[in-house]
This record gives C-alpha cells, structure tokens and sequence, in this order.
C-alpha cells in the first residue's frame, strides 16, 4: 500500500504550486480519464497527466505503432515498431512504469457510436487525442448527453487549437463547426506533415485545462478556443461566451441532435492521416480467431501474428492488411477507400 508520505513526496512540487496544493493533488488521485486517441495528442497528454497522478486513466485506441509515428509520438519507440504492437498496449506498459500507483486501462477498439457510452461511464473527464472530426463529433455528443466536460484539440503542420466544453454551461464544438469539413477543404498530416513542438504547445494547453477541471478549479477555465502557430509564434484566443447562448446549435440548442451518436453520420471507412492507410471496419464488431484466420490466410501470404493483431501481405498485392480481433483491418499503402473495401472483401468478406 502506497504511503502517505511517498505520495507527497512524488508529487511534492506539485502540490507546492499554489493552483494544485494537496487538496488539488487528492483530488487528481481520484480523479477518472477517458483519453480518445493515444498517436501524437493521445500519448503527450497520456505522459504529462500520469506523471501528475491523476488516478484512472482509460485509454482507447485503434492502430498499433508504425515508423512513421516516432517523430512526435512519445510514448513509443523503435522496438514498439518491430513488435507491430498496438498503441494502447505500448502505452498502458510504458506508463505503468512511470507510475505504478495509477490505473491505466487499455483498449484497442475503435471509439463509434456503439461503445462510446460504455467508455465514457463513470468518467470525470474526456480528452481528445483523435485525428479526425467523425471521432470529435461523436465526442461532443456523448459529452452533451452524459454531461461530462471534455477538452478538444487538433494539430497539423506547426498550428493547432483547443478548447474546453462543458455541456450546457458553454459552447460546445458544433457551436463552433457545425458541421466536419467537406474532404479536401482542410489542411492534413499527409497535405501540410506536422511537426512536434506544435504537438507539445497544445497539448500542454489541453492538459493545463485538465489539470484545472480535474482539481476542482473549472471556474479559472475561460469559454474560448485557443489558436496557436509555433512556427510563426503567434497565439490567438477567440471568445466563445456569446455562441452558447444563443441557442442556435443543433447539438446544445433547442434541438437536441445527437446525429453522430445515433449513428447516422457514422462512416465504415476512415483514412488515416499521415499513413497511406485506409481503416476497414465490419458493419457490427466481430470476435475473430486470429490463429484459426492465421491458418486460413497463411496459403495465401505472408502472415505475421502476435497476441493483438495479424498482419497479412497477400501474395498478388503490394498492400498490406492489419486485422484486429474486432475485425477491423487497417489497409497499408493506399488512400483509395474503394480499393481497400475491395481488399477487405477478397480476405475477410463483406
């Protein structure tokens, strides 16, 4: 059992800082996290709040550890790559050994309409660490009907955003963009790269207004979103107080609308930034044998498996497909959804 006296002493310059002191860091042990997304945002946000001691983390991500993540994904390194293994689970052991009085809960699953529910009981918090909007609409509408605050962020090239939204109390994402992006009108990872200080500056962002709402200051966060250029060393905050009140919003004004956690804005096929990659996923979740699919595959390719995933280069192809237990599979070395879908099919049916 874990002293009183090793706690203090861990976090001892925390609770030393006037805005945290020993009530605040009581409160961050008991304190429970749903983090969305554990890539570039996820794992910088999933470092700095089990350092601070927040007491639950639970972690939901759906792609494993690819070379190209290293650049700006801190949790992970050139082993994680060799292993193929998936992110939660990289991240969940890492942090263990950063702080073993936490609870870190991993799960690789792809956060949608279904299960998002389930992952955000019983939370105090949610953070975006996602790299799409689907993903941050979804989250906004559980936030809205289960009335759980959660931090929004977004980074590509040197510049990013974010901004706290506490259900009706201020304006939430939809006040702000009503609707995602048509494909193609944005900036991405693969169109404008995206480098790490940009990453760190918001994410130090995010997590300070984590670490307010968490220790039972959300009075010190103010209703704006925070725009941030590292390159360019600019920073602009636009105030917010206004929009909510309005009553406008689909979500948080008088109708209601919940479009993407009733699913009817919810899409089986996800282009994933920055990796000439298309995620395939099955109409309702699957629980597959991956050594029964091993077997059956094996004829056909090269297949490498561990506890998590397969990975299956078929013989006639230069793409590769990586098959979780849920039966989605991510589709290496295309962007076309189509020819994905098709790949999809030809090895796992419709």
């Amino acid at each position: 059992m874990t002293s009183e006296s090793s706690v203090n002493n861990r976090y001892s310059r925390q609770i030393r800082f006037a805005g945290i002191g020993a009530e605040g860091q009581h409160k961050l042990s008991t304190a429970k996290v749903l983090l969305c997304g554990c890539g570039a945002l996820g794992t910088v946000l999933a470092d700095t709040l089990a350092r601070a001691g927040v007491g639950f983390l639970r972690i939901v991500d759906r792609d494993f550890v690819d070379l190209t993540n290293l650049q700006r994904q801190v949790l992970f390194d050139e082993q994680d790559v060799a292993d193929h293994l998936p992110k939660a689970i990289v991240a969940a052991t890492k942090l263990s050994r950063i702080n073993s009085q936490i609870q870190i809960e991993p799960h690789v699953a792809d956060v949608d309409w279904r299960n998002i529910r389930g992952y955000a009981e019983g939370m105090d918090l949610i953070l975006d660490g996602t790299d799409n909007f689907e993903t941050r609409f979804l989250i906004n509408d559980v936030s809205l009907e289960m009335g759980i605050p959660w931090v929004y962020a977004g980074v590509v090239g040197s510049h990013g955003q974010t901004m706290a939204i506490f259900p009706n109390q201020s304006a939430c994402l939809r006040c702000v963009i009503e609707s995602p992006p048509d494909p193609g009108t944005t900036e991405t990872c693969d169109t404008a790269g995206v480098i790490g200080p940009a990453v760190h500056i918001v994410t130090a962002l995010q997590a300070a207004t984590a670490l307010k709402i968490l220790s039972g200051q959300r009075h010190l966060v103010s209703p704006q979103l925070t725009i941030v250029d590292v390159w360019e060393g600019t920073l602009r905050q636009m105030n917010l107080s206004g929009l909510q009140e309005r009553g406008e919003c689909p979500a948080c004004g008088s109708q209601r609308r919940r479009d993407w956690l009733q699913g009817s804005q919810a899409s089986h096929s996800t282009i994933l930034c920055g990796r000439n990659s298309v995620q395939v996923s099955p109409a309702e979740p699957a629980q597959l044998s991956l050594e029964e699919l091993a077997v059956g595959l094996a004829p056909l390719g090269t297949v490498v498996k561990n506890a998590f995933l397969l990975r299956f280069r078929p013989s006639e192809s230069d793409l590769q497909l990586t098959i979780f237990r849920d039966g989605r599979a991510i589709v290496q070395g295309t962007e076309e959804i189509s020819v994905a879908r098709g790949l999809y099919a030809r090895y796992l049916g419709s």
